[in-house]
């Protein structure tokens, strides 16, 4: 007698093969089909399958393989000539079904298991639906509905486990929309506004898990080209993880940059200024530029700068106080009129650089000068950003002890820093528990940090552009900043003279003292 080839587990005598055949194939069938029914996004490829083995046996493999042929052709005519809209239309969406299936539904439900994210209610389980995979050239962009009872908090939390249970290294969680619905013009406009109005509809319950298959972040990101006409609500400054163009929004609003010494502060820095070149040129940005550190950073680019210091403290204080006076006066001239100041060549944008702002507010020795820098860089934070006196500031040492007006700037970049609590000074609360592992950026990775996007609470990862020392000196060449006149006078810092050794007298009787001291002098 034959061994059987298949032993069924809830039977207890061998069953001959031809049984098994004839109860596993309808079974087989059956959930199939079930699974093709719960799961209507297998359609497509289930038909492909099932039309491919029909025309293999109505017609044999050649008519396929001259077919395949033909369409490979044509797909690497499409790649070659219209590169760009191959990736568009076919290669990513391609991709996007492909990662679907295999890298995410084929183990969607061990993986949501494992990392703890499922639910039980009334003896049934509760599993994260997948509802879409969207790739990119580096990332899986992948959409889920929660079950009832979940919040965001829990997958950011399990962000870390979900990445390696899929094969990733990083997992970023959004909890709103990573587009924004377009904007609409044309006869049809107000249709396709209808249409967007319930495709872009706010989700509460949908979680966005964004996977990164490779960093392009491990590469120096080279310099951006200089814009034309620089948007001051969109300056490009560097590349994010899905090779999207970083833009950083400077209109009405100050910018603080913390990172450790040699992260790449002056990376951001450079790449700013580099994004308003034409602007500084055309007289439409004024860029004042402190460097406490004796000029080591921002003195290569002095011809960019309209005002610059670097080694006068004193100086330093009455440059920020000519921009609390040219603060004054425009307030004087806009009030009642406007309450965003709009840059003109006559009336420009003012951005004050300062390389390391805790130089000037917490580590200088003069604490009069000290105190006068204080109340200058608090009134300018409070007050200038919508009169067009901007501030950009960057520092090491993030802690309220050392940047005490550390609240007052709206815009902040963490690059990479030396302690985890430190992200969360720099970001916001729950910044690090949202993905910014501003602490773990390796030394390597200089120019590497994390921001805040509009309308997002969670944390993107960016790379600054590199400006090297020769095209710093070749933009100051080509692009330096006109004369700016000295029409604003300010109070100018004068050291306060010692006291006179001696007994402290009132100042009448010394005064009569002196007198006659000099009476009998005479």
């Amino acid at each position: 007698m034959k061994t059987p080839l298949v032993n069924f587990r809830r039977m207890s005598v061998p069953t001959p093969w031809w049984v098994v055949l004839t109860l596993a194939v309808p079974l087989l069938l059956f959930r199939l089909c079930r699974l093709v029914v719960r799961n209507r996004r297998l359609l497509p490829e289930v038909a492909a399958v099932v039309v491919l083995v029909w025309a293999w046996a109505e017609y044999g493999w050649a008519p396929l393989l001259l077919g395949a042929s033909l369409a490979a052709g044509l797909v690497g005519l499409w790649l070659w000539r219209w590169p760009e809209s191959c990736r568009r239309w076919l290669v990513l969406p391609m991709l996007s079904r492909w990662r679907r299936l295999w890298a995410y539904w084929r183990q969607w439900d061990e993986a949501m298991t494992l990392c703890g994210l499922v639910k039980t209610y009334d003896g049934g389980r509760k599993v994260p639906t997948l509802l879409s995979v969207r790739c990119t050239y580096a990332t899986d962009e992948v959409r889920l509905r929660m079950p009832r009872g979940q919040n965001p908090e829990i997958y950011h939390k399990a962000g870390s486990n979900l990445a390696y249970s899929f094969g990733s290294r990083h997992c970023r969680v959004f909890s709103g929309r990573r587009t924004s619905p377009p904007i609409r013009d044309g006869r049809w406009a107000w249709l396709l506004r209808l249409v967007d109005r319930v495709r872009f509809r706010d989700r509460p319950r949908h979680v966005w898990l964004v996977f990164i298959r490779r960093d392009p972040l491990t590469q120096v990101v080279s310099p951006l080209p200089v814009q034309a006409r620089p948007d001051f609500t969109a300056l490009p400054l560097g590349l994010r993880e899905d090779l999207e163009v970083y833009t950083l929004r400077l209109l009405a609003t100050h910018l603080l940059i913390a990172g450790a010494t040699r992260m790449g502060k002056g990376s951001v820095i450079w790449s700013l200024v580099r994004s308003l070149a034409t602007a500084i040129t055309s007289g439409l940005v004024r860029v004042w530029a402190l460097d406490p550190k004796g000029g080591m950073e921002l003195s290569i680019g002095r011809p960019l700068f309209a005002r610059y210091c670097d080694d006068d403290w004193p100086a330093m204080a009455d440059l920020l106080d000519r921009a609390v006076a040219k603060m004054r006066e425009r307030q004087a001239r806009l009030r009642g009129k406007v309450r965003v100041h709009t840059p003109t060549v006559d009336d420009p944008l003012i951005v004050i650089v300062i390389d390391e702002i805790a130089a000037l507010v917490a580590y200088l020795p003069d604490s009069e000068l000290r105190g006068r820098i204080n109340a200058s860089l608090a009134l300018l934070l409070s007050q200038g950003a919508g009169l067009g006196v901007l501030v950009v500031a960057a520092v090491q040492d993030p802690r309220k002890e050392v940047l005490s007006l550390r609240d007052l700037f709206p815009t902040r970049i963490a690059l990479g820093l030396t302690d985890r609590a430190q992200v969360d000074l720099v970001l916001g609360d729950g910044a690090r528990d949202r993905g910014a592992l501003a602490d773990q950026i390796p030394l390597t990775s200089k120019g590497v940090g994390y921001v805040l996007l509009d309308g997002q609470p969670e944390p993107a990862r960016v790379r600054f552009s590199y400006i090297s020392d020769d095209l710093i000196r070749d933009m100051a060449a080509t692009f330096p900043a006109p004369a700016e006149p000295q029409s604003v006078t300010v109070h100018t810092y004068r050291p306060s003279p010692r006291p006179a050794s001696g007994p402290l007298l009132p100042s009448k009787l010394r005064a009569a003292l002196e007198s006659t001291q000099d009476g009998e002098a005479a």
